[in-house]
């Protein structure tokens, strides 16, 4: 349950508008939700700012069916990341509102579209390939709040790609920078803008890239003072860190 929610709630009962004994049951739930095969953290949005997130990778169907719509019954804001397409169907038939992102593979439920948008995060993706994983970046931060923007295919091996977007790096508040094969791209981008860089390895790559390892270790080395690495396809990490750092100055004005 998000704050608002929890405030609305509370009001209700304050003017009477709803019963004292159902709001008990509503908050009796509030901490986690036991479903035997799942224990849904209700009050992560309360402690954190963000409900929790569904990882589908792992479970069956029904299982992410079921917990999507208990977050949803609680939230106005739920995630289902590395979802594929039968399950994406699935949750759709049951969950009218939330949007199916295929490239990501993110199934989103957004009930807050209309609120304005934080601050500046800027999602650069090295190649085409990479792309998967720079959307679940992107689809992440975006539900969170944050204003997004991307810059796609600005690879080292085109680097006049990049250096051609000298503004919109500029204007970035923080900036997610997905690559593979040698990850060269985010010591780049560090060395040319003033905050944070978050740097995401990704899985492309031939026999030595070890799926992604070289990349993830290339990144670790960085000679760029202000690039943090995340794991390995770990779009949604990097995607939910930044925007944790956008929204420091609107919590802290």
């Amino acid at each position: 349950m998000e704050q608002d929610r929890l405030q609305k709630t509370l009001e209700a009962v304050r003017d009477r508008n709803l019963p004292v004994d159902e709001a008990l049951d509503l908050l009796k739930r509030l901490p986690f939700e036991d479903l035997d095969f799942a224990r849904i953290d209700h009050h992560r949005s309360l402690r954190t700012g963000f409900p929790e997130v569904v990882f589908a990778g792992g479970k069956t169907i029904e299982q992410t069916v079921i917990i999507f719509g208990k977050l949803a019954e609680r939230g106005d804001r739920v995630l289902a990341t590395r979802v594929v397409s039968e399950c994406a169907d699935a949750i759709l038939q049951e969950q009218s509102e939330a949007e199916y992102f295929p490239l990501s593979r993110c199934v989103v439920l957004n009930r807050k579209k209309d609120e304005p948008r934080t601050g500046n995060i800027l999602v650069v993706c090295a190649g085409t390939s990479d792309l998967s994983v720079a959307e679940e970046a992107a689809v992440t931060a975006d539900l969170m709040g944050g204003d997004v923007h991307r810059i796609n295919d600005a690879g080292v091996a085109g680097i006049h790609r990049l250096l051609a977007e000298g503004d919109t790096l500029a204007d970035a508040r923080v900036i997610v920078v997905v690559a593979g094969m040698e990850g060269a791209l985010p010591s780049v981008v560090g060395g040319l803008v003033s905050v944070p860089v978050i740097a995401v390895p990704t899985s492309v790559g031939y026999g030595a890239s070890f799926g992604g390892v070289a990349a993830l270790l290339g990144m670790l080395n960085t000679c760029a003072s202000g690039v943090s690495v995340v794991n390995i396809d770990n779009g949604f990490g990097a995607g939910y860190q930044a925007a944790l750092i956008n929204r420091l100055p609107e919590l802290l004005s």
